[in-house]
């Protein structure tokens, strides 16, 4: 309820009115407030000229300014298109020649020889997928727990330094990880895990195919060891990131009811921001699929497909990497940048599944 003392309410513009009680003062029952009450009103005075000119000046100003920030913003959107598709655009003009020599029929053949101009994706296709799940297997749970421990159970001082130190594997170069699976890890991962394991699988039905044959140190699996190495730091930050978001008092609600820290963790935690581990997780995965020098040392580079994740193999970074330079005839540098387009391909499915994935999770949410 407003009161406003003047008689001409045109006069006087009430649209703020502020009550402001005198302490101790007892208002009888249907009587106007008298003194207990402050009136504050606004001036309905009409704005001078030289007043609404500058205002009107301003207003165009900042119109103008607006117009520039959108047309800024709108200018860089389409440079990323415009990139995007020089990219598509240049990778199907270099593969039309493998593509109609070969047809859909390159990406089912396994045969790679260059001398008889022979091409097929399917071996450089199946290391890539085979090494990028190798890899999320390892580091996806791996990376979480991580991120738990340094979030709730890690004592205090340990927190900053252990997290910086995970953080800065990421920013180690991915020939170095070459170089160190190629020298170091390898040599150590045959003569201590790959020969005893070939050896107490020999007589299991699938575990002796998966993990037997003569083990050389270098192979798909030792790619998908040294790629869960270098896409840990992704999924541990991330998830860390996000696992601070949760409000203390769902965590503080669970504790009081007397749910353990597992149950916490598992319950309330990780559901409440599962999509930014998600999220995370995928942002490993593509760069799990596009990993190439760290590969290239340790996968062995045969065009073949093994039953034993011990055998070398091959991927789509890899066989690029190595053989573009020695591309010499036309059909044969077409046939790597097909697999450059499938590889873009690829990525581009995986990450669109995982924002699809990440849409239904945001729905199950709201129901």
């Amino acid at each position: 309820m407003a009161y406003c003392k003047d008689p001409v309410p045109s006069q006087k513009l009430c649209r703020i009115v502020m009550f402001v009680a005198w302490a101790g003062c007892e208002l009888p029952p249907f009587q106007s407030p008298g003194p207990c009450l402050t009136d504050i009103s606004l001036s309905e005075n009409p704005p001078q000229p030289a007043t609404l000119s500058a205002r009107v000046e301003t207003a165009r100003r900042a119109g103008a300014g607006d117009a520039r920030f959108r047309l800024t913003a709108l200018l860089a959107t389409l440079a990323v298109l415009a990139i995007f598709a020089g990219v598509i655009t240049s990778l199907v003009i270099g593969a039309m020649p493998a593509f109609k020599a070969f047809g859909f029929g390159f990406i089912f053949t396994e045969a790679w020889s260059p001398t008889r101009e022979r091409f097929g994706a399917l071996a450089p296709i199946y290391g890539t997928l085979v090494t990028s799940l190798i890899a999320m297997v390892i580091a996806v749970p791996v990376g979480i727990g991580i991120a738990i421990f340094l979030t709730d159970l890690c004592p205090r001082p340990l927190r900053r330094p252990i997290g910086i130190a995970i953080e800065l594997l990421a920013g180690i170069p991915s020939i170095i990880y070459g170089i160190w699976g190629f020298f170091v890890f390898a040599p150590w991962f045959q003569l201590h895990v790959q020969e005893p394991m070939a050896t107490a699988l020999a007589d299991v039905p699938i575990l002796g195919t998966l993990f037997g044959g003569v083990t050389f140190g270098i192979g798909t699996f030792t790619a998908g060891l040294i790629l869960s190495i270098m896409i840990l730091p992704f999924i541990s930050a991330v998830t860390r990131d996000v696992l601070e978001t949760v409000p203390s008092v769902l965590k503080e609600a669970s504790y009081g009811l007397g749910a353990t820290s597992w149950e916490v963790m598992w319950k309330v935690c990780l559901p409440f921001c599962q999509t930014g581990v998600v999220g995370g997780a995928m942002l490993a995965l593509g760069r799990a699929l596009g990993e190439t020098m760290a590969v290239t040392f340790v996968i062995g580079n045969a065009h073949k497909i093994d039953a034993s994740l011990f055998a070398p193999g091959t991927s789509i970074s890899a066989s690029i990497a190595n053989e573009f330079t020695e591309a010499t005839g036309e059909l044969y540098r077409s046939a790597l940048i097909e697999l450059g387009l499938l590889l873009f391909v690829i990525t581009f499915v995986v990450l669109a599944a995982a924002q699809l994935m990440l849409r239904q999770m945001e729905r199950g949410k709201g129901k």
